[in-house]
């Protein structure tokens, strides 16, 4: 088997296909005038989010999306923009995971979550040559079809119940966002119809991320993209207000060190640019191997890629 390990663990057809996605992609924004850009793979800071991890190198970061830079050119005055780079993230690894993939990310100037829904599946479309049936569902939605509790308002006691319910029993001491998780990942995903895009809207206010929360100060303006159980794209309407976007930062930082992991130092040139004026925004990341695995109907990360990390 050694003899074999220089070699790519994807086919030519595949890499074929792939060529053929990022020029079909390429020209789908082209034609709607959406300006393509590049931006730093090396950042002097990292991403607060307790659930990614960043990866050293040297006194540096690798970036875990370009999503902070992108919005220091939306704040510049660049309009409407897309990015298709190399990303990386610690501890990603399996099926549909690996340590260094390729994500499309793009920004819709005065565009609401209804609107670039819409184009995400659009896109899609336009690369699969089909018409996909698409379900809307809330987050709440799902969990009080499918489990009886209402996600917005409940208890770790009460979700760590209901996780026991399904065989879902841990050692661990989980927080209600981190039951939530658990839950959502290995209860509700798996009943999404793999024939058809699942859109799921209004996550939990403590999900929010770098999304603004909805007027009833419950849920954020934050939807996720699946194609049956899995997971393509990550939307947000885009959180403008530099005081509560370092509040969350800061929130993130504690959370980390609460759990043993390393708080990161925060992005103050994107901060200082959300001060000067982010423009009102919608914007995605869409994972293009995972789409890749989708329309080729491949079943693992490693197939649609030419050196995964273990022979990279």
């Amino acid at each position: 088997m050694l003899v074999d390990f220089w070699k790519p663990t994807t086919s030519l057809e595949t890499l074929q296909s792939r060529a053929a996605m990022l020029r079909q992609i390429r020209s789908f924004f082209d034609q709607r005038n959406v300006l393509e850009v590049e931006t730093p793979a090396l950042s002097s800071a990292a991403i607060s989010d307790p659930a990614i991890q960043s990866i050293a190198a040297g006194n540096r970061y690798l970036h875990t999306s370009p999503e902070l830079a992108m919005k220091r050119l939306l704040a510049a005055g660049s309009g409407d923009i897309y990015q298709i780079c190399k990303v990386f993230r610690e501890g990603e690894s399996g099926r549909n995971h690996n340590l260094e993939f390729t994500l499309l990310e793009w920004y819709r100037l005065d565009w609401n979550t209804d609107q670039l829904q819409t184009e995400v599946v659009t896109l899609i479309e336009s690369l699969t040559k089909t018409a996909l049936a698409v379900t809307h569902l809330s987050y709440s939605e799902c969990f009080e079809d499918l489990l009886r509790v209402n996600p917005l308002n409940t208890s770790g006691e009460e979700l760590r119940t209901v996780a026991r319910s399904h065989n879902l029993d841990l050692e661990s001491e989980l927080s209600e966002d981190g039951w939530l998780d658990l839950l959502f990942s290995l209860v509700v995903v798996p009943t999404f119809p793999e024939d058809r895009l699942t859109i799921i809207t209004d996550y939990p206010a403590s999900q929010a991320a770098l999304a603004r929360l909805n007027p009833d100060g419950e849920t954020a303006a934050r939807f996720e993209v699946f194609w049956g159980q899995t997971e393509l794209a990550n939307g947000y309407h885009e959180l403008l207000d530099p005081k509560e976007q370092l509040q969350r930062f800061e929130q993130d930082q504690t959370t980390r060190a609460a759990s043993g992991l390393p708080v990161m130092p925060l992005d103050e040139h994107f901060l200082a640019a959300l001060k000067a004026g982010l423009p009102d925004c919608a914007g995605v990341a869409l994972g293009l191997d995972r789409l890749l695995m989708k329309i080729t109907t491949l079943n693992h990360i490693d197939k649609v890629i030419s050196f995964p990390v273990s022979r990279a």
